[in-house]
């Protein structure tokens, strides 16, 4: 790398740039090397700007590792949830949970009972640093510390009951930027895809050319259904009630199991409930039983959702002003 032209460093790392603007400076000519790009700038001017001139190249080394990480999907076999408390400071019935890569479990229970907290807990890794005391393993370990906090490595993403956009751009835009930030190689087909496969989960059609703060709640978590899955790094997906969201709610836990995420969901749809492999259920704050979801019980899902098939034609029906 030291003896390679700039021209030809760029061509291999296009983010090559923001290094350098990062750091006050203006980018090497194309046919110069980093190393005579240095010996170009004075002592006093790289003292002006926080720079050491020995570890300019190693920390650009480091800022290319880390900028291609980006690109690289995270690795994940195992999450375990070792138990804590309860709000009543009693131990957690549950002492431990064992979840693998492509399973979604479902977390129910009453209003209140704690169903956020623990998302709350996956979603920063607790390390009994948290009101109930879990500790979240990975792979059977402590995570990173550097990994909790991390905002390039983030395990966990997660989908809330609220999305609220802020962002002046349109649906494709807003995929597209995501997409760049990723370093994936076709942004522009990629946000197409996600905008089009939001679509196939949103109750209500749209367009790509839609502005973010246009779009209704349904819309709004349809595309970052259809985001976190296609661009989404992170190996781990909380949602919190998208029963509401006017979401195709089977569609979005399939699309996303085929991407090999592990999927968490708080949930008071029964529906939702049984299409998990398995069911935590909240009392108090604390994990009072697991249940696996058996045979007779997804036999019972066929059934439920022939209802919700038909609650779903009423409610089309008279949305668009007819009469059932």
């Amino acid at each position: 790398m030291k003896n390679r032209n700039y021209g030809a460093l760029k061509e291999a790392h296009p983010y090559l740039g923001d290094f350098f603007l990062t750091r006050g400076l203006a980018e090497p000519d194309q046919a110069e090397s980093v190393a005579d790009y240095l010996k170009g700038l004075s002592e006093a001017f790289l003292e002006e700007k926080g720079i050491l001139r020995d570890s300019f190249e190693e920390e650009m080394e480091l800022f290319i590792k880390a900028m291609e990480s980006l690109g690289q999907k995270q690795s994940l076999s195992t999450l375990e949830i070792r138990g804590g408390w309860g709000k009543d400071g009693a131990s957690e019935p549950v002492e431990s949970l064992l979840i693998r890569t492509g399973e979604v479990v479902s977390v129910v229970g009453p209003t209140g009972s704690g169903k956020s907290r623990l998302l709350e807990d996956i979603e920063c890794l607790a390390q009994a640093d948290t009101p109930t005391g879990r500790n979240i393993l990975i792979d059977g370990g402590e995570p990173e510390k550097g990994r909790r906090f991390s905002l390039d490595r983030k395990m966990v993403a997660q989908i809330s009951q609220n999305m609220n956009f802020v962002m002046d751009c349109s649906a494709y835009e807003f995929v597209k930027l995501h997409g760049e930030s990723r370093m994936i190689r076709d942004p522009e087909e990629t946000a197409r895809e996600v905008v089009e496969l939001a679509n196939e989960l949103a109750g209500e059609k749209f367009s790509g050319d839609t502005a973010l703060t246009s779009l209704s709640g349904g819309q709004s978590r349809a595309l970052m259904i259809a985001d976190t899955a296609c661009l989404s790094r992170s190996p781990i997906v909380l949602i919190d009630e998208i029963e509401n969201a006017g979401v195709d709610r089977k569609r979005a836990l399939e699309l996303l199991v085929k991407q090999e995420k592990m999927v968490f969901l708080a949930t008071h749809d029964p529906l939702l409930a049984l299409m998990a492999d398995r069911r935590i259920v909240i009392n108090g704050g604390a994990m009072a039983k697991i249940i696996e979801t058996e045979e007779s019980e997804r036999e019972a899902l066929l059934e439920l959702e022939k209802a919700d098939n038909l609650l779903f034609r009423a409610r089309e029906t008279l949305r668009y002003g007819k009469t059932l």
